[in-house]
């Protein structure tokens, strides 16, 4: 696998399913959504596209606040699909963002982000998942879903990489508007 180099201007962002009634059940659900907001918190302030989808939400409820605020919902998706790729309308949102890379996170891990994640990279995306940032029911499913996408040469890397490698210096209006989430 070849080095992972982050771009902010090659980046697209894809938060996966992190909902009301999900979060509760998700090992850990309480980290994986402050893990999440540090991250849309760095895509604001950076410019980067955010894709966000929800999972049956009439069932499982919307995306959690604080998250929520942070929500553009022209780039908001509502699927019944577990791969995001068959969600109506998808490709043609990532596609038109012209980016080839996407940080992916959410939940749950070994379900709908890695079936989403695997099926970018076989599109010919470049595809990054935020560790922390994702979770599931069981922590070894989650264990086990990372181990797998490492093995399928998909990058997974702590959150702060994922910022720091975006921000790429401490001398930069972004970063002194970051630091406080560190």
């Amino acid at each position: 696998m070849e080095p992972i180099c982050l771009k902010t201007e090659n980046c697209v962002f894809l938060m996966i399913d992190v909902q009301e009634k999900l979060v509760p059940a998700v090992h850990g659900g309480e980290n994986v959504v402050h893990e999440a907001s540090r991250l849309l918190k760095s895509a604001e302030v950076m410019k980067i596209p955010l894709i966000v989808t929800e999972q049956y939400p009439k069932g499982l409820g919307p995306t959690v606040e604080p998250l929520r605020s942070f929500i553009n919902e022209e780039m908001l998706l509502s699927k019944t699909s577990f791969s995001c790729l068959e969600a109506e309308g998808f490709k043609e949102l990532i596609a038109c963002q012209g980016r080839k890379t996407v940080i992916v996170f959410g939940i749950e891990s070994h379900i709908c982000l890695f079936s989403t994640a695997m099926g970018l990279k076989n599109l010919g995306y470049e595809v990054v998942v935020a560790e922390e940032a994702c979770g599931s029911r069981k922590r070894e499913h989650h264990e086990l879903a990372m181990r797998n996408l490492l093995a399928a040469n998909i990058g997974v890397l702590p959150v702060e990489t994922v910022i720091y490698q975006l921000l790429g210096r401490a001398d930069t209006p972004e970063f002194k508007a970051l630091l406080p989430i560190f």
